[in-house]
């Protein structure tokens, strides 16, 4: 009996946060991994457990420009995912989820791969839904300084789609709500990481406004379980497919949280709310759960605790002295 091959499997954006854990994940599940990355916000430390594997291989590449590879399957996670990141060079943001999509989808088109893009709930804006259905348009400001990475994933959005009518490309869209975990960047200057951060510091917790805008947080095990299952789904789910934890937490009610989980003696400092700041950020996912029999696990507290304990290795490693 014919020996089946490995899956040959392409992550850009791989040595990122969510992209570092898909990759183990990948490599340990047997398929052949290629992680890409620029190393603009990733780094090779994230992915330096898989260095000496037989079946991954690490590849610096800008998405932006194309890559000729041979693969069966692709998930496109190549983006800045934060404000202080994707806002630093809002131009090079939006041309790495427009012409990104486009490069992947080309590739995915000449060798008939499977193609994931890595959406985000910021495709509904600061929404006038709540929760937010994948059937929801939202409400986005086209010309604020976070619509270079709202718009960008929205056009990549309609690039996969319409590659998928024209050309027939097999595409999967899921759409990410906020997720955290190990191998967030220090300076990510996301909430979860923000707070751990200061925390552990005994800095001032800096919340933004009155702390009472909601957010609802998926550890980042169980997001990558919902990405592989919707790669894996029938052919016919396209999606979008939401992806997060639909439990709902203010700010203020996470800060207070990773104070009393880290045992830190930090204040509360409150600064004036950004421009566009979402006020309810929950996911809808019932398309999950009935499609890919796919639902959160994890609890936050749980899930906090080894994150946090995973900042607090970072702290005090002689890298970040």
């Amino acid at each position: 009996m014919e020996q089946r091959r490995p899956l040959r499997i392409l992550v850009t954006g791989g040595a990122g946060f969510l992209g570092s854990h898909l990759c183990s994940r990948l490599v340990e599940a047997g398929s052949d991994v290629i992680c890409l990355d620029n190393f603009f916000t990733g780094h090779k430390r994230n992915v330096s457990n898989l260095r000496d594997r037989h079946n991954f291989e690490l590849l610096r590449h800008d998405i932006v420009n194309p890559i000729f590879l041979e693969v069966d399957r692709i998930y496109n996670l190549a983006c800045p995912a934060s404000p202080v990141h994707y806002q630093y060079n809002p131009v090079k943001t939006i041309k790495t989820s427009v012409m990104g999509a486009i490069n992947v989808l080309g590739l995915a088109k000449r060798v008939k791969a499977r193609v994931l893009q890595a959406s985000t709930s910021e495709v509904y804006g600061d929404p006038r839904e709540h929760p937010q259905k994948e059937s929801y348009w939202g409400h986005v400001n086209p010309i604020g300084k976070r619509s270079c990475y709202d718009e960008g994933k929205r056009c990549a959005e309609t690039l996969f789609f319409d590659y998928h009518r024209q050309n027939r490309v097999e595409i999967k869209v899921a759409r990410i709500f906020n997720t955290y975990g190990p191998n967030m960047d220090l300076n990510d200057g996301r909430v979860v990481s923000n707070f751990i951060v200061q925390a552990l510091q005994n800095k001032p917790l800096t919340i933004y406004g009155a702390g009472d805008q909601t957010r609802s947080f998926c550890y980042v095990d169980d997001l990558i379980t919902g990405l592989i299952a919707l790669m894996d789904s029938p052919e016919e789910l396209t999606g979008p497919i939401n992806l997060g934890n639909p439990t709902e937490i203010t700010v203020s009610g996470l800060a207070e949280t990773i104070i009393d989980l880290t045992g830190s003696r930090s204040s509360i400092e409150r600064l004036p709310l950004p421009d566009d700041d979402p006020v309810q950020r929950q996911p809808d996912i019932t398309a999950a759960i009935r499609h890919l029999g796919w639902e959160a696990s994890t609890e936050l507290q749980d899930g906090l605790k080894r994150t946090i304990d995973y900042f607090e290795a970072q702290l005090h490693s002689p890298a970040s002295a």
